[in-house]
C-alpha cells in the first residue's frame, strides 16, 4: 500500500483552513478595532472638554467668560478652534494650563491639531442651551454610526 494523501483530502484541508482564517479575520476586523479606538479617544476628549468648562464655571460662580478675554459659550453648535470665524469659538485661553494640559483634538480630522492657543483646531463642537443652560460637547466625526455627544 502506498502512504500519502489524496488530492481530495488536501483540498478539504485547504478549504477548512481558508474558512477558519476568514472567520478569524472577520472576528478581529482591524479596521473596526481602530475605529472603535478612535471613538474611545473622542469620548475621552469630549468629556475632558466638558469637565474643564464646568470646572471653570464652578471657579467663577457659574459664569464661563464673565469679565475675561474668553469667548462666551455659543448658543448654537460651534467648532472649538483658534480660527476666528462665524460658527467657531475659541476656548483655549480659558481652559489650557488651568484645566487642561492642551486642547484635545479629533484623532482622524485632517484639520485637527494643537500647537498652542493661537494655532489649534479640535474638530469638536460645543454649545449652551439658552433655556436650561445645559452645555453639550460633541464629536461630529464619530465613526461606526455612533453619535458621541455629552450634555451636562
Amino acid at each position: 500500500m502506498k502512504k500519502g494523501f489524496t488530492l481530495i483530502e488536501i483540498l478539504i484541508v485547504i478549504g477548512v483552513v481558508a474558512i477558519l482564517a476568514a472567520i478569524v479575520i472577520i472576528a478581529i476586523n482591524p479596521a473596526r478595532q481602530f475605529a472603535q479606538a478612535r471613538n474611545s479617544q473622542r469620548r475621552s476628549d469630549v468629556l475632558a472638554i466638558l469637565n474643564a468648562v464646568h470646572q471653570r464655571m464652578v471657579d467663577n460662580q457659574g459664569q464661563f467668560a464673565e469679565g475675561t478675554i474668553c469667548d462666551p459659550l455659543p448658543d448654537s453648535a460651534s467648532i472649538i478652534t483658534s480660527t476666528i470665524d462665524s460658527g467657531n469659538v475659541d476656548l483655549c485661553a480659558c481652559l489650557v494650563a488651568d484645566y487642561l494640559a492642551e486642547m484635545p483634538y479629533d484623532p482622524s480630522d485632517d484639520l485637527a491639531g494643537f500647537t498652542d492657543c493661537t494655532d489649534y483646531h479640535t474638530g469638536y463642537l460645543i454649545h449652551q442651551d439658552t433655556v436650561g443652560g445645559r452645555i453639550t460637547v460633541s464629536a461630529p466625526s464619530a465613526e461606526l454610526g455612533q453619535a458621541i455627544s455629552i450634555t451636562r
